[in-house]
């Protein structure tokens, strides 16, 4: 976890970075890059950074390892494994745009949080779960909180 991470968490949730170290089975800090995600070896099925800091995005476009997020995401692209980027920064400049086009071609994908106003969204919460519910599913991790696309033929 980044030290920005910590602070995004801080800022923009009740939750402080303890809790969130909490629910995972093993947290690193960004300097220990010789964890074991950090190795080719390492089995997973892939990594989601989010949220993805236009500079990190940067390091991973350009092989610049200079921590463990950026040294892991760089692992797991060269074993082609699924690295998924929640990118949020707005708006997007052409140096952003430049940087997305060149991860994608070397397999990420960058997926912004953007709402999917087809759920017709009631809450701020709607809008988190159908997100995080997207990304998760990326990883066929069903969490059972957000509508997938079925067409107009819906029930209003």
């Amino acid at each position: 976890m980044s030290k920005w991470a910590e602070a995004t968490i801080k800022y923009e949730t009740d939750y402080q970075p303890i809790d969130i170290r909490g629910m995972a089975d093993f947290c690193y800090t960004v300097k220990e890059q010789s964890a074991p995600i950090s190795s080719g070896s390492f089995h997973h099925d892939g990594m989601i950074v989010v949220p993805c800091s236009m500079k990190t995005l940067a390091g991973i476009r350009m092989g610049y390892c200079d921590d463990l997020i950026t040294r892991a995401a760089d692992v797991t692209l060269k074993e082609r494994r699924k690295l998924v980027l929640v990118a949020r920064e707005t708006p997007l400049s052409d140096i952003h745009l430049e940087n997305m086009l060149a991860v994608t071609k070397s397999g990420a994908i960058i997926f912004p949080p953007v709402p999917a106003f087809y759920t017709r969204p009631k809450t701020l919460a709607d809008i988190e779960d159908q997100s995080v519910g997207r990304v998760l599913d990326m990883f066929h991790l069903d969490t059972g909180d957000f509508e997938r696309w079925a067409g107009f033929n819906r029930n209003k």
